[in-house]
């Protein structure tokens, strides 16, 4: 009994660090983006804190960077923007990079230590919206070729990432394959660039690519698990996503074609 309450304590002592780390982490990177101006200290420090990926024989270092990739891509992109929407200077700035460090905290200690499918899925969603809204709000700039191969990562790493909780075969292929479709429609959303403005977020905007990439991306992993369950596609299992999806992306693409993303 003795032995059973000595270890109960130190469980609930390792859990009380976990959290206290964690939540660390995120304030030391709001603190090293508000005190530098820059997001490089921020991103050494995230780098720094995912030492354990590397933390193996080197021929599985590979492995172990793409197994964590999504949580590279939250974590890069959440620093990116708290760097991005300070830089703006508009009022309110401070809120929201508070908020995103919050965010971060949620990330870090809710949604990334679950293993649940559904919630695998919801990690690959929240790496999709964070790292496509990072990357079109400072690439607006940069050679269209660096834009593609930052969207090829993500949709890759996306993908992986979900396609693992199915215990996928073809788990490369199908993830090189969708890397490929994230790369065209970024090249092609690259030229024509749209973003909405998000309320109560001072200078943060959402990209049109990251409304329809999430679109495309709901409706192939409702086909996906479709397949996988009954062996087929079912229309009673499609029709709804494929209407939500498509329907959203066409209203989109139809009505709603205006703020470029350079633009305040």
């Amino acid at each position: 009994m003795e032995f059973l309450r000595v270890a109960k304590r130190r469980s609930l002592l390792s859990e009380a660090i976990y959290i206290l780390l964690n939540i660390g982490l995120a304030a030391a990177v709001l603190i090293a983006v508000l005190a530098t101006g820059t997001p490089w200290l921020a991103l050494g420090l995230v780098l720094l804190s995912k030492w354990r990926v590397l933390a193996v024989r080197p021929r599985y270092w590979l492995a172990h960077i793409e197994t964590n990739m999504v949580d590279f891509i939250v974590s890069i992109g959440l620093v990116v923007l708290m760097h991005h929407v300070g830089q703006l200077g508009l009022a309110g700035a401070v809120v929201v990079q508070f908020a995103m460090a919050a965010l971060y905290a949620a990330w870090l200690l809710v949604l990334k230590p679950r293993s649940k499918r559904t919630y695998v899925v919801g990690q690959a969603a929240v790496a999709l919206v964070v790292g496509t809204t990072a990357l079109a709000s400072i690439s607006y700039e940069w050679p269209s070729s660096l834009f593609v191969i930052c969207m090829w990562i993500i949709g890759y790493s996306c993908a992986r990432h979900v396609l693992g909780a199915y215990s996928e075969d073809s788990l490369r292929m199908l993830s090189l394959v969708w890397g490929f479709v994230f790369a065209e429609i970024g090249w092609l959303c690259y030229h024509w660039t749209i973003a909405y403005t998000l309320p109560f977020m001072a200078g943060l905007k959402l990209p049109q690519l990251t409304i329809i990439l999430l679109g495309i991306s709901f409706l192939a992993e409702r086909l996906y698990a479709a397949h996988t369950k009954h062996g087929k596609m079912k229309p009673v299992d499609i029709l709804l996503p494929s209407l939500l999806s498509l329907g959203v992306i066409a209203v989109l693409l139809l009505f709603f074609n205006g703020a470029a993303i350079g633009t305040v």
